[in-house]
């Protein structure tokens, strides 16, 4: 079973042929087990998180300054 799934720190592929991206990942398990897995994200996908990334990174800056004060 599944329990999480990170992002790998490499630069994601975009293909323009398939209109994909593509987003290396590693898949943990439950058991500690870890596989190599590709997250792959057509352009509305791609748009979407983009647009929720962005409101998590503004909430994270947010909260920084916050506790700055």
């Amino acid at each position: 079973m599944i329990s999480h799934i990170t992002i790998d720190q490499r630069d994601l592929t975009y293909d323009p042929r398939a209109q994909q991206a593509a987003l290396s990942v590693t898949v943990h398990r439950r058991n500690g087990d870890t596989e190599p897995s590709v997250l792959v994200m057509d352009p509305g996908q791609v748009e979407l998180y983009a647009i929720q990334l962005e409101r998590a990174i503004a909430k994270r800056k947010a909260a920084q300054e916050e506790t700055a004060r």
